[in-house]
């Protein structure tokens, strides 16, 4: 039987907007969003940070 793909997204803080974390999600397992309590380096405390797609940089 095949794995299944991990995809890779980012954690923002739903404060200051940083993309402070990055992590591998199943999609398989966790359909809804992820939402953690994580420590934000720019905010200085610890702040709910929620799942956001990492943009695929354009080439030139």
């Amino acid at each position: 039987m095949a794995k299944a793909k991990a995809v890779l997204i980012h954690l923002e803080c739903t404060e200051c907007k940083s993309k402070n974390y990055t992590t591998a999600k199943n999609p398989t397992e966790n359909k809804e969003k992820l939402r953690l309590n994580k420590f934000c380096k720019k905010c200085r405390k610890h702040t709910p940070h929620k799942e956001v797609k990492i943009s695929k940089a354009k080439k030139k």
